[in-house]
């Protein structure tokens, strides 16, 4: 079996206590049948730093952005695009709107979402979105910049059925993480039961959001498994056939061929 940890943070993991370095981290998830992940940058130094802690790992794919909440300072839009249009980078983000941490600086906020839009458009490379207490403008600036052009995935979905149904008109993708599995999170439950399993993604977001079992821990891509086995009992399919759906939309939206996953397994 094939999964795909489709949004983490590898460079923030614990390598003090926890692991012993990024082989250590990708040796416990193929133990778990995750043999491919996403490392999504938040900063442009922090990409760069990203960039050097990973190396040309054949099981690892990159994403260049600036996270929403990271937009007190002004940063360069040329500098995303020449960082961005790396072979090894295959989508742009994470990006977004989040107001429900940060209203002071929204106008910022949209004028970054727009230009991670453009230049995802340019290079023909998907953008991944986290949106929180912003519906409405996250919808509109992905129609207004025609998202469709690029594809990309609302990431970490907390949204409601509409919003899902929505998001799918425009071709988007969504992806769940470990909060599917929380006790209080139904509506969401209903919203995994709504998206279709070709529009469907896994993740971990780690560090963040550990699933049930795992709850109140550091999260790690190992744990991919667990959602995945969560989401396919919600689907009502066997866990193989998530993991081949799961796969195979993640080499259709990052355009990274099935071969390249399937020969670069760990």
């Amino acid at each position: 079996m094939f999964l795909v940890d489709s949004h983490c943070h590898l460079d923030g993991l614990d390598y003090e206590t926890l692991h012993k370095d990024v082989d250590d981290v990708l040796a416990k998830a193929a133990a778990r049948d995750v043999r491919f992940m996403l490392a999504v940058a938040t900063t442009l130094p922090g990409f760069r730093a990203m960039a050097q802690l990973l190396g040309d790992r054949p099981s690892i794919a990159w994403s260049c952005g600036v996270h929403p909440l990271n937009q007190q300072e002004e940063w360069d839009f040329a500098e995303l695009r020449q960082l961005a249009a790396d072979a090894r980078v295959v989508a742009l983000g994470e990006t977004g709107l989040d107001y429900y941490y940060q209203r002071e600086t929204m106008a910022r906020q949209q004028a970054s979402f727009r230009e991670h839009i453009r230049i995802g458009r340019e290079l023909n490379k998907p953008v991944i979105v986290h949106t929180r207490d912003a519906r409405e403008d996250t919808l509109a600036i992905l129609r207004e910049e025609r998202v469709e052009e690029c594809g990309g995935v609302l990431h970490c979905f907390t949204e409601d059925r509409e919003t899902a149904g929505k998001l799918l008109d425009m071709g988007f993708y969504i992806s769940f993480s470990g909060i599917v599995t929380f006790r209080n999170a139904e509506a969401l439950r209903e919203a995994a039961r709504y998206v279709p399993l070709d529009r469907l993604l896994v993740e971990t977001d780690s560090p963040y959001l550990a699933p049930v079992p795992h709850r109140g821990k550091e999260n790690q891509p190992a744990w991919t498994r667990d959602v995945a086995d969560y989401m396919a009992v919600l689907k009502g399919v066997d866990i193989e056939t998530l993991a081949q759906a799961t796969t195979q939309n993640f080499s259709d939206l990052f355009h990274v061929p099935m071969e390249r996953l399937t020969a670069t397994a760990v």
